[in-house]
């Protein structure tokens, strides 16, 4: 209970932390707007992203977090037309298709996709997945990993259903499913170290995880005349559980230093696309496995899509300390954060 609860409550407070320092690519900029190192929540500047709102409040998709939250916690379980419903009733009809409008001060490239599909267009759930590459879908979905924590495949299947909603790439849809199981790990009581992805791909060999693997175990080679392995789900290929491995082993070996930790960014770089945040998330989560606020304020402070890497880098370290070993800080700073707490504690019950 008390991982899940940390999962959740990190995730939150990575978004909130991000908030108001969003977006800058120039990190001279960034010092000098918000001094040279970030130590918590801070007020957006009027003229740049989510301007307007208010230090410890969250984004737009830190709002939809909460939404699938409340869903969950509500019913038990995770019920997809109650979701949408609530995408329909509560989100929606406050959108316009732009950039710059909308709950949270900004609407990600993949809800206006599903937006214009879903108002404009009238279609179906079923077809309103977009082509965005973001990290959008695999940050709400943390509520299902921590739900779902014991039980794998139900995970898998909830993580990749919900993800297809606002993400029709295939490839994006596999490594925020992966990001998820490897959190869902972490809540059931795993460490981040390299050997979590041996841990995952037993899963897919078992044909519990919906990813496709030709070689053995440990990466042996097929013979000839072994036949194609049977598929347990639609995912090309488990490359996406390997990501964990490489970047917790980065923050393990002696001969690889990034000093300080928030140039993880440069290294994995700054911009948007979940390709570049879950390798800066494994390598904070596993470098700063026990250390909470160290994780988060390297995520923050790296600048560029810091919202997104506060909020994946959270997640992951806030299932490994559970909601114990979240400063008082953090959730005393958060809007609403009692009550958010109560909401992640029910969760944490129901897993």
């Amino acid at each position: 209970m008390d991982r899940a609860a940390g999962a959740i409550m990190g995730a939150l407070i990575g978004d909130a932390l991000g908030l108001g320092c969003h977006w800058y690519y120039d990190i001279s900029e960034m010092r000098r707007d918000y001094g040279e190192w970030i130590t918590g929540y801070t007020t957006p500047k009027p003229d740049r992203y989510h301007g307007g709102m208010k230090a410890g409040e969250r984004s737009q998709t830190g709002l939809i977090l909460v939404m699938l939250l409340r869903s969950v916690t509500e019913l038990g379980e995770y019920r997809e037309d109650d979701f949408t419903r609530r995408l329909d009733e509560e989100l929606f009809p406050f959108l316009n298709g732009e950039p710059v409008y909308g709950p949270g001060g900004y609407t990600d490239q993949s809800i206006r996709e599903a937006y214009r599909r879903r108002v404009e267009q009238k279609k179906s759930w079923s077809e309103t997945g977009g082509h965005a590459d973001t990290s959008e879908s695999a940050e709400r979905a943390i509520v299902l990993a921590a739900r779902y924590a014991k039980s794998p495949k139900k995970a898998a299947e909830a993580i990749s259903s919900n993800c297809r909603l606002t993400q029709a790439d295939e490839a994006i849809i596999a490594m925020s499913t992966a990001y998820n199981l490897v959190l869902s790990q972490l809540v059931a009581g795993e460490k981040l170290t390299p050997a979590i992805s041996e841990k995952l791909m037993s899963l897919v060999h078992s044909n519990e995880l919906p990813f496709h693997a030709v070689t053995g175990t440990q990466f042996s080679a097929p013979r000839p005349g072994d036949p194609d392995p049977p598929r347990a789900g639609r995912f090309s290929s488990p490359d996406a559980l390997l990501t964990p491995h490489y970047a917790a082993l980065a923050a393990i070996d002696p001969d690889i230093r990034i000093e300080p930790a928030w140039k993880v960014s440069i290294v994995y770089g700054m911009p948007c696309a979940i390709y570049h945040q879950l390798p800066a998330a494994y390598y904070l989560a596993s470098r700063f496995a026990d250390d909470f606020e160290s994780a988060v304020l390297h995520a923050l402070n790296g600048g560029g899509q810091n919202i997104s890497r506060a909020t994946l880098t959270g997640a992951l370290v806030g299932a490994q300390v559970g909601l114990e070993g979240i400063p008082g800080r953090f959730i005393d700073g958060l809007d609403n954060g009692p009550e958010l707490v109560a909401l992640a504690k029910k969760l944490g019950t129901q897993v």
